[in-house]
């Protein structure tokens, strides 16, 4: 079975759950979009309101500004795969509690397991916070770490801002481009595999 059948398969169950309490609250489930084949996979936090109401992530102000930031590196949204650590909308926007995360996280892991991503890039600290506990991401953005998943093996992680806190704060705007700008020479540093060392060059 290909990785799309299989990841269709995937999203269809993950449509269905009502393991925690808000998919009652919600208008939809928001498994994720992009390519099965995607070298390069984005994790955010949550769906917000025009996730909730399309079913598809980063649609809103958060996910223009990240469409815009894939064209300066060259890609299109089709080309990655974009999900979320939870998969409903928290009500009114909040930040998803702990319990919320850990329901949500077999869905997140059969994701990973099915895409094989050469690079997972956290947008946010909750994200972040999954992946790098005990992390502050103000010191960890831009960084770009080999961390063990369990079930799953190695992976390659490289933490940025979440392009909503960043609209509308100049410093951190400019911050996440410079970042962002960093991607596809980490993702070529990863296909040579130059990325045996515990962090990669930060230059």
């Amino acid at each position: 079975m290909s990785k799309q059948s299989q990841l269709n398969q995937l999203n269809a169950k993950m449509s269905a759950c009502s393991l925690c309490a808000l998919r009652p609250g919600c208008m939809r489930v928001v498994p994720g979009a992009g390519s099965a084949e995607a070298e390069i996979m984005f994790i955010g936090e949550a769906p917000g309101k025009k996730e909730d109401e399309t079913g598809v992530p980063f649609v809103g102000a958060a996910g223009k500004f990240l469409d815009e930031m894939l064209s300066t590196i060259k890609l299109k949204r089709e080309e990655v795969y974009i999900a979320n650590v939870c998969k409903c909308r928290p009500p009114a926007n909040r930040d998803p509690s702990p319990e919320e995360i850990k329901l949500c996280w077999p869905w997140l892991l059969a994701q990973i397991k099915i895409i094989k991503p050469k690079l997972i890039v956290t947008l946010g600290r909750h994200s972040m916070e999954r992946f790098l506990p005990g992390q502050k991401i103000s010191e960890m953005h831009g960084h770009v770490m080999r961390r063990e998943i369990e079930g799953i093996g190695p992976q390659i992680f490289y933490t940025l801002y979440h392009p909503a806190a960043a609209l509308y704060n100049g410093s951190m705007r400019e911050t996440l481009i410079k970042d962002f700008k960093r991607i596809p020479k980490i993702l070529k540093e990863i296909k040579s595999d130059n990325s045996c060392k515990n962090e990669l060059s930060q230059d």
